[in-house]
């Protein structure tokens, strides 16, 4: 008898390892870098939530052509190395695509990923002329760069001036990185083009001292407008300072690394920061169709919503992040007629992305083989009533000079 119970235990064993290269086989591995408990952490913990509950949602649904997806998630801390030995165990798990998370991250990736042929996505941060499909063949920037940002904020300065900058003048408080540095020469030729005065104020990291910067700007420059782009606790800094002098915040508009609730609380709630525009790649507030979706899922399950929802800006754009690769796949499964898609083919998938906005969540992306940002669509929601507001619908500006930019960096 025990001999018997032995023997079927160990056929047990034997199909259970037969049955895992199935069940692997049905099986779409995405990964995902993310950042819990580093620098940034203060993103990750909605960011990556939202990523692993629209997965979720998919699965619940049968998953995609077939397959389930598994958002494979590494916390890299926000730190380089711990980055590139994510990549590596993401590639040993056979990922066919790379949720990036962080500028310095996808710099240090752009030619592994390349090599490898597994695309890798960056939307709303990363390097900007990576748009540039045929020169960054595996980097999705997929929603709006730093350059578009920049001329969509100079768009809405000037339409919040009356139509015309000439002689006006435009302060620029960035946080003193790669990253906050980048929009510069797009805001230079901005500036020759409309004609305003452009003066940058850089703010050292860790970015909690702006005093001396925002008194420059307000009594000393005496700026018309304020563009900001900071990151991490500096937005709050700069709402508070700002406010402080006496600076009109419905005359700044910040970048999309310092809109969020988590940035409004941190200066003191609404009421403090009354007026204080952002720029947003995808939309803010829990009314869309998919978090009716998400509430459900939950409910059947017998849980409640998931917290995380609250902080919509961040776990919105975990959404975005997760529905773009979602739908990248399921047109590479379609591509190869049911079969298991590679890397190669899921680049070709991103490429083909076009018309999924989620109920308006998502802007109107149309990924290109040219055009890997899809169109640099932004929206701007205001502090209203103390809270984030919509003020525009989706649009996108000055593409002629971000043309002009990508075109100079192809030939460095």
């Amino acid at each position: 008898m025990k001999r018997h119970r032995i023997l079927i235990g160990a056929a047990t064993l034997a199909a259970g390892l037969a049955a895992a290269p199935a069940l692997a086989q049905k099986e779409i591995v995405i990964g995902m870098q993310c950042d819990r408990t580093g620098a940034t952490q203060t993103i990750g913990v909605f960011f990556c939530p939202g990523v692993h509950d629209y997965i979720a949602l998919v699965n619940s649904r049968g998953g995609v052509g077939g397959y389930t997806i598994r958002a494979l998630e590494i916390d890299h801390e926000y730190k380089v190395p711990q980055g590139m030995e994510s990549y590596e165990r993401h590639k040993k798990e056979g990922a066919v695509s790379i949720m990036l998370y962080g500028t310095p991250h996808t710099q240090a990736l752009t030619s592994r990923l390349t090599e490898d042929k597994i695309p890798g996505t960056s939307p709303g941060f990363g390097t900007a002329a990576a748009a540039d499909g045929k020169r960054y063949p595996y980097i999705f920037p997929v929603a709006a760069s730093y350059w578009s940002q920049a001329t969509g904020a100079v768009k809405f300065a000037k339409d919040s001036l009356g139509g015309n900058l000439k002689g006006r003048k435009i302060a620029y408080l960035y946080f003193d990185n790669p990253a906050g540095r980048e929009p510069l020469p797009v805001l230079e030729d901005l500036a020759k083009l409309e004609g305003f005065e452009l003066k940058a104020f850089a703010v050292p990291p860790p970015g909690v001292e702006m005093g001396a910067q925002a008194l420059d700007i307000a009594q000393r420059y005496r700026a018309d407008f304020v563009i900001t782009h900071l990151f991490g606790r500096s937005p709050s800094v700069s709402i508070k300072e700002l406010k402080r002098i006496g600076y009109p915040l419905s005359k700044v508009i910040s970048f999309v690394w310092g809109a969020a609730e988590a940035d409004i609380d941190a200066a003191g709630g609404g009421a403090a920061a009354e007026g204080y525009n952002t720029i947003q790649f995808a939309g803010v507030g829990g009314d869309y169709p998919v978090h009716k979706d998400i509430v459900a899922m939950y409910q059947k399950q017998g849980k409640p919503a998931p917290k995380e929802m609250a902080s919509s800006v961040y776990y919105n754009r975990g959404i975005f992040h997760a529905a773009v690769h979602v739908e990248a796949i399921r047109n590479a499964i379609k591509a190869k007629g049911g079969a298991k898609p590679s890397g190669e083919d899921v680049k070709k998938g991103f490429e083909h992305v076009k018309g999924v906005t989620l109920g308006g969540l998502m802007p109107p992306l149309q990924i290109t083989p040219e055009d890997h940002e899809g169109g640099g669509w932004i929206q701007v929601f205001t502090v209203k009533g103390g809270k984030l507001t919509k003020s525009t619908d989706w649009f996108r500006a000055y593409p002629e000079v971000i043309k002009k930019h990508i075109a100079a960096d192809a030939k460095k």
